[in-house]
């Protein structure tokens, strides 16, 4: 009998692409932010990165050390974890506090719920939410300069005006990652064309959050303020970086756009009517929560499956 007839287990059809490469093509995605980074704040900024990515590194080895499990830190999942996670800190953050953002994003968000593809929520961002609750003083910090300053976002809620083009080039205070908005977006061409996302989340996600602005950011359509939230704080970067995620996303092609319009609606809700001036990392987190929700209603129908009206019951005297 041919070999074309014999049956396997799925998956039936395979890509070419295995974790490992895909965590390098992020990897690499990342390098223009993370090199801007390090321009833009100095050694500092550099050390705190490698803090991060060894941490995450060796917290994976150890626990499945310690469980007897076979190690995976060759797939480079945990590498980008650490990458993001230490881009989305302040660079004066303290050694000690990414170290225990580190551990609680690969033990508690990844490794207790079964490693890689069993995570609820984006590691690095669970780390992230972990940091600014436990320290918020030092994750609320940030210089520029060598001058303590207010991040264009915060600038920006108490009303003053800010400069777009310091926000697109990157010469402003925030995290190690998300300054350069042009960084961010030559990072994203990057993996769209190399195919690792494509712009149902992130277009419904931008435009969402534009609609909401205009709607209720009491500035109706005024461009500078839409490209002030849109270069300002981690939207670029969690929307082309870690709302694009493979295992806390959607992969239904209507819950993709559902999972981009809440991203949009909750950034938008935290940052005009929050105490905070931004809101990037708990609307991701909040939409991760809501994704089996979202692929349980938008599960496309089986082909040739119809839905049938059931028959109207025989009344007992008939």
């Amino acid at each position: 009998m041919s070999d074309l007839l014999k049956v396997s287990s799925s998956p039936h059809v395979r890509a070419k692409d295995d974790t490992t490469r895909i965590m390098l093509y992020v990897i690499l995605a990342l390098m223009p932010t993370t090199i801007f980074g390090v321009f833009n704040f100095g050694l500092r900024a550099l050390i705190l990165v490698a803090v991060c990515i060894v941490t995450c590194v060796i917290s994976e080895f150890l626990f499945e050390k310690a469980v007897g499990k076979k190690s995976t830190v060759g797939d480079l999942s945990a590498v980008v974890t650490g990458l993001l996670l230490a881009l989305n800190l302040p660079f004066t953050l303290p050694y000690w506090q990414a170290v225990l953002g580190s551990i609680f994003a690969i033990v508690i968000v990844k490794m207790l719920f079964g490693g890689l593809g069993q995570n609820f929520m984006n590691p690095a961002l669970g780390g992230r939410v972990f940091l600014v609750i436990s320290f918020a003083a030092t994750m609320t910090h940030f210089e520029f300069d060598g001058v303590a300053e207010a991040t264009p976002l915060a600038v920006l809620k108490s009303g003053e005006a800010v400069n777009t083009l310091d926000m697109l080039i990157g010469r402003t205070g925030g995290t190690i990652g998300e300054t350069s908005a042009i960084c961010i977006l030559i990072g994203a061409i990057i993996l769209i064309l190399l195919g690792v996302i494509d712009l149902t989340i992130p277009g419904f996600y931008i435009c969402s959050f534009i609609a909401f602005l205009v709607l209720f950011g009491g500035h109706g359509w005024d461009s500078t303020f839409i490209v002030a939230h849109l270069c300002g704080g981690g939207l670029m970067l969690g929307a082309f970086f870690m709302a694009t995620d493979y295992v806390t996303s959607p992969i239904t092609p209507m819950g993709k756009v559902l999972f981009g319009i809440c991203l949009g609606v909750l950034t938008g809700v935290f940052r005009i009517f929050g105490n905070s001036a931004e809101g990037v990392s708990f609307a991701i987190i909040f939409s991760n929560l809501l994704v089996p929700l979202i692929e349980k209603v938008t599960v496309p129908r089986a082909f040739g499956i119809t839905r049938t009206k059931k028959p109207k019951e025989v009344k007992a005297n008939e």
